[in-house]
Order: C-alpha cells, then structure tokens, then sequence
C-alpha cells in the first residue's frame, strides 16, 4: 500500500467529519505530511481540537482488512480513475463561498463492482421521509425503477419509507442503486434493511466517507446529506414532512447547484407539507413523472436498440 493510501486510510478516522480545518491542513501539507504531523499532534489549534480524541488511533491495517473481508475499498483523491472529482469539487467550491458544511471527504469507503465514478456518472438522488405514506412508497419505488430503466443510478440513503422505495425500485429494473450511508461500510443502519443492503451490495454501490465499524449517530446523518447532494446531478423529493431532514439535503443540493424537484401529494398530508412548500418557494421544480425528470436534467431517455 502506497504511502498516500496508508495516509489518508489514517485521515479518514482521525477527525469526526465534516473536519474543515484537518481538510485545509491535508491541502495545505499534503496526506503523508498532515498524517505524520497529527499523529505527533504537531499541529495548528484547530486541528489539534478535531483530531485531539482519536490522533493516537492507527487502526490502517485493521481498516482495510475489515473493508477487504466484505468486498469493499478505500478510495481516494489521488485514484484519478476513480474518484468522483466532478461531482465533489462543487462541495470544496461551495465552501470557498461561505458553506461550512460543504467540506470534502478525506477518502470514501466504497463496495462497488464498478469504478465509483462510472456508477455516478448519471446519479440522480431519490429522498423522503422515513415515515412515507403508501402514495409515497409507490411514487419513489416507480421513479426509482422508471430512472433506473432509462441508465439513471439511483442513489438514496438506506432509510426506511422513501429511500428503500427509491432503492427497492431500482434493483427491481435491474438497475443500479448507490447507497450514501451514515455508518461505517461493514454496519447496517437500520438493521431491518440488512437484506436490502445485501442486495445492493450485491449488485449496485455502497458509499461511505466513516471507517469501518463507525456506528450511526444523529450527527452522522446531517453530515451525510451534503454527499447525497454532491454524488448525484439532481434530488428529488418524494415526501417530506415541514422538519425534514429531506429539506436540509435539497438545500444543500441547491447550494451545490445541483437541479431539486419535488413530488406533489394531497393538501392534506402532513408528509407532503415539506415538498409543496419547496414548490412554493420556488426551491425546486415540481415533477411528476421521470419524463419531468429527466426534462429537469436536460437529458433524453435512451432509445430502444
């Protein structure tokens, strides 16, 4: 393992993110460097404060060893055949602007038969609530499956209602599906969904910037969301109550200038109240069909050979 990898295998752990001060010192020194400096704690006080708890933990060989064991990988910047760099600049450009929040991963844990940045090439975020009505349920479960005939990946967030609709639909097409999750890539959160998580690892992506073993917090799920909205050209909202946590992930979309629809649902459901006034104020375009989709998106359905 090269000397970068071993590196940023060590970043990764090192700092509970998004740590904008460590991701300046990385940039600023480099990942062999910043590494060595941290472990010694030779480093500036914003750092020393985002590293001070977990500086002494080398756990690089057991990382990669417990990645290995289920079939998953570090990737890094430096993989420039893999990386995702299209899509993750707009978080650093964003935070040149002012979005603390848009601070870019150290590294990404990834189980995927194909390199991440193909499966992400044609991303589109499908979100919700997790407490989704049955109207909810069917309308993500048909636009995950619909997308995912057209050669659209379907990334969502392995929660309950919405995203295991969206994710439940692709695999369904025998399309791809990625999931952004909130844990380390050998977790299940939440533990019902343990047989969809096999699915897709199976046969779609599984995306993680947290070490291996990380189990979820509260905290790990806001932080997540800036990558659903990163990794993929456009969200759309299927459901969403008024306190969303759908709606700081289609804010964040927004930010990143990525494309944001909302589904309609009747006036009087509570778990649309989110969506409508997305439409409302004009945050997001209303959709309601993958045809509005991909018009949103300016792409065109492929055509039958």
């Amino acid at each position: 393992m090269s000397q970068v990898r071993r590196a940023r295998t060590y970043l990764a752990r090192v700092a509970e993110p998004p740590a904008p001060a460590l991701s300046a010192f990385i940039d600023a020194h480099g990942p062999v460097e910043a590494a060595r400096r941290v472990q010694a704690q030779q480093v500036p006080e914003p750092v020393a404060r985002e590293t001070a708890a977990r500086h002494g933990l080398d756990l690089v060989d057991a990382d990669i060893a417990a990645a290995a064991e289920i079939g998953a990988r570090l990737i890094i910047p430096e993989d420039e055949e893999e990386w995702p760099t299209h899509l993750i600049t707009a978080l650093a450009r964003a935070a040149t602007t002012g979005a603390s929040w848009a601070i870019p991963p150290v590294a990404l844990w990834v189980q995927s038969a194909v390199p991440l940045r193909d499966a992400l090439a044609n991303a589109v975020s499908v979100i919700g609530a997790r407490d989704a009505t049955s109207y909810g349920e069917t309308a993500a479960a048909d636009i995950g499956y619909r997308l995912a005939t057209d050669g659209v990946t379907v990334l969502s967030g392995l929660a309950y209602g919405i995203d295991g609709a969206a994710h439940r639909g692709a695999l369904a097409a025998d399309g791809l599906t990625a999931a952004v999750v909130a844990t380390g890539i050998d977790q299940c959160y939440p533990a019902g969904h343990q047989s969809l998580l096999d699915r897709i690892r199976a046969r779609g992506v599984v995306v993680t910037e947290y070490p291996p073993g990380a189990p979820p917090a509260r905290h790990r799920f806001l932080a997540r969301n800036r990558l659903v909205a990163a990794l993929s050209r456009g969200t759309v909202v299927v459901e969403a109550t008024a306190r969303s946590g759908s709606l700081s992930t289609a804010h964040r979309a927004r930010v990143l200038d990525r494309r944001v629809m909302a589904v309609p649902g009747p006036i009087t459901s509570a778990q649309s109240t989110g969506c409508h006034q997305l439409i409302r104020d004009h945050a997001a375009e209303l959709v309601t069909s993958v045809a509005d989709i991909h018009h949103s998106l300016d792409t065109t359905r492929p055509r039958p050979a």
